[in-house]
């Protein structure tokens, strides 16, 4: 006994005891702090990818047909051959091709109760390896009430605004899998919430994940305890013990606090070099991540500031384009459409088109150089000068020259713009246009194929004062079509970096040249796509196709 009194006294015994001790704490310290934030980056990167996942979803289906789809449910269960059921059992198939291509349990769209407590079915594309049986359109489910739960997603996005939701389920499941949802409001055409994408990801790979840390975790204090038993026994516990004390101790602080300590506690710790050094390491490395985090919180508040912005442009520049067809329905002399899809969030192509008086009506067809917000402002005062310039009358080349005059006083930026100006003569089908160096429009005549209508081009305009426009003037007849865009059409380009062409338009043009303005326009976005497949869109494309019908004598439409 007085034996084990003495090792247990004995100096070596206690630099041993007091090592493995603070080592287990430290390790302890470390490992279940690493471990929180192991597990908030995984759980961080479930709900960033079930978000990503939802995004896309949401792009699959039309968020205004959804009551319309409740209502037909019947007729949608009958696969009755309308154009709304083949509406949605074209989303539905593509729902469950991105469910089972993300990996995902189930991807379901549902109409919420308005008192919350249930919630009634659309879409419901369950993985095919999760053993979930798809629900049907209509059917109605009870939302759970617990806190936390999907009833307080619903309230945050239809009574406080939130646009996604999260709800994490690994207790009290009935058998199923921790999983995590991503919830989605979507919103139609209106501005207002039609139903919401909801996107369930198994935790499996959560929990396999954090199992993993913990051996590794285990394994390296299992290691570390043995190397510093073998060291503790080599030197005193004041030229080692308690410099490495201090270290961990304040590892720990930092860790915990993320903060500058009150006063150094690392200065001249040991006059060990490698103590010494681990100290200035520790201590250069926390200043450089509050640096850190600082810039960051910096950089992020930023970068938010700029897409919020981004967003609002996007949604002005949107909303100063005609998108609502028949453009003028009451008008049967003649029939036309637009699209305009930007690379970016904003884009610097515009498309115009207004009635100058009851007999004349203008077409514009225009691209500014660059792309983004600058771009998307040049684009705005170009359309502006055009639309009131026009108004007051005068040809398409006089038109012009005034604008061209107007741009550039105030063009500090040195931006130009590329424009294409007709005005239509509703009651002859004189069709008088001039050119800023834009592309050729494409027009078909007396039932033949579209045609590239090759005419002088002026100069780009806002970039030199003085230039003069001429006019160009054809004769439109009934059935007769004109076709304008951008260049982002013939230079799409796929990811062997081949453009789709002027030729590869035209052939998709003349396949089409048939169909109505808003049929010719879909027929040449598809050959477009097909072309470029998975590419990215490099430059706005955008299009407007006119079909002239003319008048009776009588002042009917043909």
């Amino acid at each position: 006994m007085k034996e084990i009194r003495n090792y247990t006294h004995n100096l070596t015994f206690n630099i041993i005891a007091a090592t493995t001790v603070l080592l287990f704490v430290f390790c302890m310290v470390a490992s279940t702090i690493g471990y929180a934030k192991f597990t908030d980056s995984l759980t961080k990167e479930y709900t960033d990818s079930a978000y990503r996942t939802a995004d896309t979803a949401a792009t699959l289906v039309n968020p205004d047909n959804l009551d319309a789809y409740l209502e037909n449910k019947d007729g949608i269960l009958a696969n009755e051959n309308t154009e709304l059921t083949r509406e949605y059992y074209q989303s539905l198939e593509r729902l469950d091709i991105l469910c089972n291509k993300q990996n995902v349990t189930v991807i379901y769209v549902i109409k919420v109760a308005e008192d919350y407590g249930t919630y009634t079915c659309i879409f419901n594309c369950p993985n095919k390896n999760s053993g979930y049986t798809p629900w049907e359109i209509g059917k109605v489910v009870t939302t759970s009430s617990t806190a936390g739960s999907y009833r307080d997603v619903y309230v945050d996005i239809y009574e406080h605004g939130q646009k996604q939701g999260t709800v994490m389920r690994t207790t009290n499941l009935n058998g199923a899998a921790p999983h995590i949802t991503l919830l989605l409001a979507l919103t139609g055409s209106d501005g207002t919430i039609s139903g919401i994408m909801c996107v369930q990801r198994p935790m499996s790979e959560l929990s396999a994940g954090r199992r993993s840390y913990m051996v590794i975790v285990a394994v390296f204090t299992a290691i570390l305890a043995v190397l510093y038993i073998i060291v503790s026994t080599l030197f005193m516990k004041k030229q080692f013990v308690d410099p490495i004390k201090k270290i961990k101790d304040e590892a720990a602080r930092f860790a915990k606090d993320n903060s500058a300590p009150d006063k150094p506690v690392l200065n001249n710790i040991s006059r060990i070099n490698e103590i010494s050094s681990l100290a200035l390491a520790l201590d250069e490395m926390e200043t450089e991540t509050l640096k850190y985090i600082e810039n960051l919180s910096v950089v992020i508040a930023e970068k938010q500031r700029m897409g919020a912005e981004l967003h609002i442009a996007r949604l002005i520049q949107e909303g100063s384009l005609s998108t609502i067809f028949p453009a003028f329905p009451s008008r049967k002399e003649f029939d036309l459409y637009a699209s305009m899809d930007p690379a970016k969030e904003v884009g610097g192509d515009f498309y115009d088109f207004f009635l100058i008086d009851d007999d004349h009506l203008a077409l514009v067809m225009a691209d500014v150089s660059g792309k983004g917000v600058p771009a998307a402002l040049f684009m705005m005062v170009t359309k502006i000068l055009i639309n009131n310039r026009a108004i007051m009358g005068g040809t398409p080349a006089e038109i012009m020259g005034f604008v061209n005059e107007h741009l550039c006083e105030h063009n500090k930026a040195d931006m130009f713009v590329t424009v294409w100006l007709g005005i239509l003569e509703i009651s002859t089908g004189k069709f008088t246009f001039s050119n800023a160096g834009h592309e050729d429009p494409a027009i078909m005549q007396k039932g033949k194929e579209f045609q590239l209508e090759k005419r002088k081009h002026g100069f780009i305009m806002g970039a030199m004062k003085g230039v003069k426009y001429t006019d160009s003037e054809i004769i439109l007849g009934k059935g007769d079509k004109v076709f304008l865009y951008t260049d982002g059409v013939p230079e799409a380009t796929d990811k062997n970096v081949r453009l789709f062409t002027i030729d590869g338009m035209m052939n998709a043009l003349n396949e089409v040249k048939d169909e109505t303005p808003e049929n010719i326009i879909g027929g040449v976005r598809r050959k477009i796509d097909e072309f470029v497949g998975d590419a990215p869109q490099f430059d706005d494309i955008t299009m407007l196709c006119l079909e002239y019908s003319g008048k009776t004598e009588d002042g009917d439409a043909l």
